[in-house]
C-alpha cells in the first residue's frame, strides 16, 4: 500500500507514485479537516491514485480523531461512492 504523507508545511496530504505527486490541500480548524482541493497529475489520472490519496486522508483523520469536511467536488463525490467512510464526515 502506498503511504500518504502529511506535508504540514504546505497544508496538504501527498501521495507519491511513479515520480508524480497527487495531493489534497487541507485546512485544520476546530477538530475538522476541510478539503478544498484535490489534484492528481495527468500522468496519474485514471490509475486510482486520487482514490488512494483519499483513503490516506481518511486514515490520517481517524488516527487524529478528526472529522472531514469535503469541499472539493472530487472529495464530495468520492465520499458519496464510499459510504463506509460516512462516519468520518463532519
Amino acid at each position: 500500500m502506498t503511504k500518504v504523507l502529511d506535508n504540514s508545511e504546505k497544508s496538504r496530504f501527498e501521495l507519491l507514485e511513479n515520480g508524480e505527486v497527487a495531493f489534497a490541500d487541507y485546512r485544520l480548524s476546530d477538530g475538522q479537516i476541510s478539503i478544498p482541493y484535490v489534484e492528481s497529475p495527468v500522468a496519474l489520472r485514471g490509475t486510482g491514485a486520487a482514490g488512494r490519496l483519499m483513503e490516506g486522508v481518511v486514515t490520517h483523520a481517524r488516527e487524529r480523531e478528526l472529522k472531514i469536511v469535503p469541499i472539493c467536488g472530487y472529495a464530495v463525490s468520492w465520499f458519496k461512492r464510499h459510504p463506509e467512510h460516512q462516519s468520518i464526515l463532519a
